[in-house]
């Protein structure tokens, strides 16, 4: 196997690995949180905020942008290659959909969370709205991540 063919893999099953943190995400933690009291939610999320940020996830989630980037350049530059459509469909996926949506959108929403007083007067206002803005921003990322996952395992078909 060629380095190349290696880091198309690698980013085929790093998108579907992090498609499928963020989709458990939205499919059941957030729906599990929703069912508790306010206060509690806004707490097990202020918790989960803080716990996600080990190496455990930033490894995938951040390294993977360096793969994204390496091949959505080589679709560039080799843009008669068939894999090229994919390495770049991939790239721009994960990189736009993915951890540019992560910045834009849901780390503010995290910080702004971290900031809420679980048992203040509008801690129940305060995570509905977070809740249905931060959830529907993850579909997103994960939507993203996948088609960045599919989109590289794509790729990865032509190397026989």
């Amino acid at each position: 196997m060629t380095w190349l063919a290696l880091l198309t893999l690698t980013a085929a099953i790093g998108g579907a690995l992090v498609a499928g943190v963020f989709l458990a995400f939205s499919a059941s933690v957030m729906r599990a949180l929703d069912q508790l009291p306010a206060a509690q939610a806004i707490t097990t999320m202020q918790r989960i905020n803080r716990a996600i940020l080990n190496p455990w996830f930033l490894v995938p989630f951040l390294g993977l942008s360096v793969p994204c980037l390496w091949l959505g350049g080589r679709a560039l530059q080799a843009w008669t290659d068939p894999r090229a459509p994919y390495w770049l469909a991939g790239a721009v996926a994960y990189l736009g959909g993915t951890l540019l949506t992560t910045m834009v959108r849901n780390v503010p929403l995290n910080e702004a969370l971290a900031r809420v007083e679980p048992s203040g007067l509008e801690a129940e206002r305060s995570w509905r709205r977070y809740s249905t803005t931060w959830t529907a921003w993850n579909h997103l990322r994960a939507a993203a991540a996948l088609i960045a996952g599919a989109s590289f395992a794509l790729a990865a078909r032509g190397y026989g």
